[in-house]
């Protein structure tokens, strides 16, 4: 189940500040099972930063989930300590501890008999807030995670999708806004769009929230991604080598390191590079509802044949010819294209380059926070992005003597 935290002073009628993440560390931390001569963790000693996005990467039964699953005490340590902020948590009651941290597992692990609303509300109806606060607090939780509270607050888990779910089960462990949230492998059910989607999502919300965040994956792809740093774990979850993904990619520790990075290390350097990093172009934009006849002559003055029309929140719904609106008049009545290709800022340009490829209109809408509308980003622009990236990694290489 997804659990989450909120300050533990108690509750007003006010609105709480929002709660930024706090630097995690384990010292010393050991878990041995009995009958068993090698520990599971084995004295393992690593700094999480706060506000930042820390992967947890190493082969099957290396320990990394047990390691994280030792932070909030869904398995007690043998052994060392562990703080959050300053406090050291195995003190720490271990039913209060896990509703301040928030929890996601591959899957969701929705509980099937309650709606969204109930499901997003357990921890928060668990810390005493009243209805009107949940109801405030799960409406802009599925604003933020991008669901429309009206469509989907009142449908059960099996009426959702699988990238659906797992969007409820992140707003769910952000329910009491904690400061940290653990994941573990929670996009590996998921198709690869979809997967692809989640990681933009995560990526769009820790720009807003910085929240600091664990996160278990056995894709070094997926940790390239989203890491801002890489714990990259052998057996015992004996830590090979700690880094950000720039580092590791350029500085593999040893034979262990480059094997598990694998081929193709110089092509993963694209993914490091991300939208934001780009120049964004303008399209044409209308409004719902606004001036049909403003959004053609917009449209051809800037020698464009299709616009991008916007809600009243600037989230980009669907592109629509001039053609189109010339004939239809107006632009009421537009409802949000499902398969529309859009980017955030916090995307790849390999994510940004394969949406392009299913696009008819050879650009890619960008959004910002709250999915709102930046602008477009094009082809030739991640070309030549990637174009400067492979020149500047192979001047970085060794000359051969």
């Amino acid at each position: 189940m997804s659990e989450t935290t909120q300050p533990s002073t108690p509750e007003t009628d006010s609105e709480p500040g929002r709660s930024f993440g706090q630097r995690i560390l384990l010292e010393n931390v050991t878990k041995r099972y009995g009958g068993q001569a090698d520990a599971a963790v084995d004295d393992v000693t690593i700094e999480i930063p706060a506000g930042e996005i820390v992967m947890l990467v190493g082969p099957s039964g290396c320990g990394k989930t047990t390691t994280m699953k030792m932070i909030n005490r869904l398995i007690e340590p043998t052994s060392g300590k562990i703080f959050i902020g300053d406090e050291d948590v195995t003190h720490r009651n271990a039913d209060d501890l896990r509703r301040h941290i928030g929890y996601v597992i591959q899957g969701a692990g929705l509980f099937p008999h309650y709606t969204v609303a109930e499901n997003i509300a357990i921890v928060p109806r668990l810390l005493g807030w009243k209805k009107d606060r949940i109801a405030a607090r799960v409406d802009e939780l599925l604003e933020l995670v991008n669901l429309e509270p009206a469509q989907y607050r009142d449908r059960y888990p099996r009426e959702l999708s699988g990238g659906q779910q797992q969007r409820i089960g992140v707003a769910r462990a952000l329910a009491a806004d904690p400061p940290v949230l653990l994941m573990d492998e929670p996009f590996g059910a998921v198709d690869p769009i979809t997967r692809q989607r989640l990681q933009d999502e995560l990526l769009r919300l820790q720009e807003e929230l910085r929240k600091t965040i664990v996160f278990v994956t056995h894709d070094f792809d997926e940790a390239v991604k989203l890491g801002d740093r890489i714990a990259i774990l052998d057996v015992g979850s004996r830590i090979v080598q700690y880094d950000t993904p720039e580092a590791i990619l350029a500085a593999p520790a040893s034979d262990f390191v480059e094997g598990f990075v694998g081929h193709g290390a110089a092509l993963k350097q694209l993914t490091l590079t991300r939208v934001r990093d780009v120049e964004l172009h303008e399209a044409a934009v209308a409004q719902v509802g606004g001036d049909a006849t403003a959004a053609i002559q917009d449209a051809r003055a800037k020698g464009r044949e299709w616009v991008i029309v916007l809600d009243d929140q600037q989230r980009p719904q669907r592109w629509v010819s001039v053609k189109e609106l010339e004939r239809a008049g107006s632009l009421t009545g537009i409802s949000r294209d499902r398969d529309l290709e859009v980017v955030s800022t916090a995307s790849t340009l390999n994510d940004a380059l394969d949406e392009m490829l299913t696009s008819s209109h050879g650009v890619v809408v960008v959004t910002g926070r709250r999915n709102s509308y930046q602008g477009v980003v094009r082809v030739e622009t991640i070309m030549q992005a990637m174009q400067q990236i492979s020149s500047a990694a192979a001047e970085a290489r060794p000359v051969e003597p």
